[in-house]
């Protein structure tokens, strides 16, 4: 196995391809072709509820609620497993069954049905537990890769490959789904619901090819020469002490992390939410015009994100990275205001353009953010633990309320609006961060 040298291009390629190999989970199941089956399946058996655990309950709320429960059991498990990581010296490991665990039960998804919900369901559940596990080891490598100088461009490449990788199989996907007689699953809307079942499939396959070019060159991990011991379940909750105590002394990292956490909440329910909004909630005209409406508005959205993570990171070299993050959140109420009252398709189309603008570029710079403000330390792995615990623990505050609202409601619209008042504290918590040279 290659012994990459910190900072080098082949090691800063190789960490950022990862983004291309995993962005297929968030592009196509999580935002495009996943949600629109969803739909789809529930208007093709002509009900908008299920029964389940003894309640009833509507589509969009279900798959909220869902979400929210995995991202909470993330949420939980991934401090402790990033803890166990740093002791024992193989992160490398765990990225990988997280994403042997995502990409398998996105084929398992191939089988998603109203009549098997709870199964299906858990496919769902799992899906999203791989994607987003892989992701504490994967953005933990960031600072063990690239020098501090490098980290904000290869946080933004990393993006930018995922964004163009994921269009990449989307087109495929949408290909499929548009013209099934091609792929040999015949004609009319059942032909076109096999092929998004098969896109699903393709998602697995493409997530588990392509890691292993990062999984080939990415360094194994800090190595402690510690033994695994009973003990080593406790480990992690002393990492977590550790990494809490440090917190309260770097006032910039907290002040930070407090920011990130309420901002994040709103950015990441709209990112998952969106294609659900626009299958509700805008006049398409037709079930065709509504499919390849809502994939158009999505890959909108991903290419402009390209462009938006590469200026976002030459803004932050200029301006810095926190004004940069505040101006970002300003623009993202104005998004919130105006999704409130547009219906029409073209509405629709103008404002995915500007989410992918300010999308990439408030993730990118977060994560470039956070790592800057870290201490020197090989313990990376613990300390983005809790970035991704703040992330995870945020949307899973933010899909409840967004599902309680819509369900109180009927109304997605009034959830959407509600998510103003977060990207309003964020930016009031963002100007409270203590200022340096750096950002």
């Amino acid at each position: 196995m290659p012994n990459l040298l910190k900072g080098s291009k082949k090691l800063l390629n190789a960490w950022a391809f990862y983004d291309w190999a995993n962005s297929v989970y968030s592009l196509v199941i999580a935002s495009a072709i996943f949600p629109i089956y969803y739909q789809a399946l529930f208007k093709s058996e002509n009900i908008t509820a299920v029964s389940l655990l003894g309640g009833t309950i509507r589509s969009t709320p279900l798959i909220s609620y869902t979400t929210a429960a995995a991202f909470l059991l993330v949420a939980i498990i991934s401090p402790l497993l990033s803890g166990i990581a740093d002791y024992v010296g193989n992160k490398k490991n765990f990225m990988k069954f997280f994403c042997y665990l995502g990409a398998l039960s996105c084929m398992g998804l191939y089988f998603f049905s109203i009549e098997n919900i709870e199964i299906s369901l858990l496919f769902y559940f799992f899906g999203l537990i791989g994607f987003w596990g892989s992701l504490v080891f994967y953005n933990s490598y960031l600072p063990d890769v690239a020098f501090p100088e490098q980290q904000d461009r290869v946080s933004a490449r990393g993006y930018s490959m995922g964004y163009v990788g994921s269009v990449v199989l989307l087109l495929f996907n949408l290909l499929m789904v548009m013209k099934p007689e091609l792929f040999g699953f015949g004609e009319g809307g059942k032909a076109s619901m096999e092929a998004m079942r098969w896109s699903f499939v393709t998602v697995g396959i493409w997530w588990i090819l392509f890691s292993q070019y990062s999984f080939y060159l990415l360094p194994k991990g800090n190595k402690s020469g510690k033994k695994v011991t009973t003990k080593i379940l406790m480990n992690g909750f002393r990492e977590l002490k550790g990494v809490y105590n440090s917190l309260s002394e770097n006032i910039q990292l907290k002040s930070f992390l407090a920011a990130f956490f309420v901002y994040s909440m709103a950015v990441q329910t709209v990112m998952l939410v969106a294609t659900y909004f626009g299958e509700q909630e805008i006049a398409w005209g037709g079930d065709d015009a509504k499919t390849l409406g809502l994939i158009v508005s999505i890959l909108i959205i991903q290419l402009v994100a390209v462009g938006g993570a590469i200026l976002t990171s030459r803004a932050s070299e200029k301006f810095g990275n926190i004004p940069v993050l505040i101006v970002i959140n300003i623009i993202w109420v104005f998004i919130c205001v105006v999704a409130f009252f547009i219906e029409s398709p073209l509405q629709f189309y103008m404002t995915a353009g500007v989410v992918g603008l300010v999308m990439g570029g408030i993730q990118s710079l977060s994560r470039s953010t956070y790592s800057k403000f870290l201490p020197e330390t090989k313990d990376t792995t613990s300390y983005f633990s809790f970035y991704d615990v703040a992330e995870k623990i945020g949307i899973v505050i933010g899909m409840l309320i967004y599902g309680f609202i819509d369900q109180i409601t009927g109304s997605m619209r009034n959830s959407i609006l509600f998510l103003v008042l977060f990207f309003i504290t964020g930016v009031i918590l963002l100007l409270r961060v203590p200022r340096n040279k750096t950002n």
